[in-house]
């Protein structure tokens, strides 16, 4: 067997803005303050992770989980402020169709609100786009989650389905909206 840390996504790039490196993740990004992340229940509000205890090792089977897949994990860092890792983001690849599914975290509270999120999505976005041809990019959240609908309508994506009364958060059914971006819209 591979060690770990030899062991990478074969698609992965590091991907540079203008702010942010965006890094194949690594057994280096498995600490304490991402753990700490997953546990945090404000952070944690809308996400179906709210539901689990994480720990080091859970977070080390959901890296492993796209080690030699098509699908991509990638680290935030931010290269200004000294701000470091900052948060996640994946691309769940459907090769068939062209289609990359698109999530992100942004687990640094200092990072928050400062436009880095939509950074790295369209990071991402274009890299999918151009050097993995995918045709349709998807993203989806809660209806009540302000800051991810905020950042989808930057991208320019569009309504794409939802799905009535999906969950419950805080003992309120809440809707999913699915949001889709193709090449053409960027």
């Amino acid at each position: 067997m591979k060690r770990a840390d030899s062991m990478k996504n074969e698609f992965s790039e590091i991907l540079e803005s203008a702010r942010l490196l965006i890094v194949p993740f690594s057994e280096k990004y498995l600490t304490p303050r991402y753990v700490a992340w997953l546990n945090d229940p404000e952070l944690m509000r809308y996400s179906e992770q709210r539901h689990k205890i994480h720990t080091i090792e859970s977070c080390e089977l959901y890296w492993r989980s796209f080690l030699n897949t098509s699908n991509m994990l990638w680290a935030i860092e931010a290269n200004v402020d000294g701000l470091g890792h900052i948060g996640n983001i994946n691309a769940y690849i459907d090769n068939r169709n062209k289609i990359a599914d698109i999530g992100i975290l942004l687990g640094e509270a200092k990072a928050r609100g400062c436009g880095y999120g939509y950074e790295a999505f369209k990071s991402v976005a274009e890299y999918l786009f151009k050097s993995m041809k995918i045709r349709k990019i998807t993203a989806g959240t809660v209806s009540i989650n302000s800051s991810m609908i905020k950042l989808m309508k930057k991208m320019k994506m569009k309504e794409d389905g939802i799905r009535k009364r999906h969950y419950f958060i805080e003992e309120n059914e809440v809707d999913i909206i699915h949001m889709a971006l193709f090449q053409e819209d960027m």
